[in-house]
């Protein structure tokens, strides 16, 4: 649980933003804190949110959550790697419900074998901090002005901002993707024909689109065979 406290109080300021957003968007308080508590998960969730509070189809929610959750299909079969073979199945399930992005690089982190009561310890703070954001966010949504929580709303942008902002100023690659999806973006808004689909599935098709094309035009090089080729030069 130590080793998550941090985790937990980051997560305590992402989540009031959603908390705030979601209530912008039409949801009562009672539902934002259960998606929360349900979900524990952040890109997703604001998604699947918007979606679900402008009333989409539940194939559109189900596609869009497969999309922007797909990485922690690879997550979860490295980290299976280090619990071992004789750990039940309900155990991994109860595991897999609180791997995030940073729970599972702590987790991979650490040395020898990931014991499933250490793994509950480090779920709890982060799911603890998530859901009380949540509700901290949703009650002061609810007794502020509108004019007010709408201009708080903008804070979930501001999040996504300070996520690939400083990653796209070091890495080349990163930063074509954001503007090349931020113009393709815009540019399907403005044909006429691309403004009847839902923005779920235009999420998605940009999403698989772009991150194709760029896996494609920029790989990233394994470490392991850069170090094979030095060997072998040597």
């Amino acid at each position: 649980m130590k080793a998550s406290i941090p985790i937990a109080s980051g997560y305590f300021a992402v989540s009031a933003a959603y908390g705030m957003a979601a209530i912008v968007q039409g949801m009562t308080v009672t539902q934002a804190v259960m998606t929360s508590l349900l979900n524990l998960t952040s890109a997703g969730q604001f998604s699947g949110t918007t979606l679900i509070c402008a009333q989409a189809s539940l194939v559109e929610l189900v596609l869009t959550q497969l999309v922007i959750n797909a990485r922690y299909f690879l997550m979860s079969i490295s980290l299976a790697q280090k619990t071992g073979n004789k750990m039940p199945l309900k155990k991994r399930l109860i595991m897999s419900f609180g791997i995030t992005d940073e729970i599972y690089a702590v987790a991979i982190s650490q040395t020898g074998a990931v014991k499933f009561v250490w793994f509950l310890g480090l779920m709890i703070p982060p799911i603890i901090g998530w859901t009380l954001g949540t509700l901290l966010g949703a009650s002061a949504s609810s007794a502020l002005p509108d004019q007010l929580v709408n201009a708080l709303g903008l804070a979930m942008y501001g999040m996504f901002i300070a996520i690939f902002v400083p990653v796209a100023r070091k890495e080349r690659p990163i930063l074509y993707c954001v503007l090349l999806t931020a113009f393709v973006s815009v540019g399907l808004n403005l044909i006429p024909a691309f403004r009847q689909v839902s923005s779920g599935y235009t999420l998605i098709m940009i999403t698989v689109v772009i991150s194709a094309f760029m896996a494609w035009r920029f790989p990233r090089e394994d470490a392991n065979q850069n170090d094979d080729l030095e060997s072998e030069e040597e």
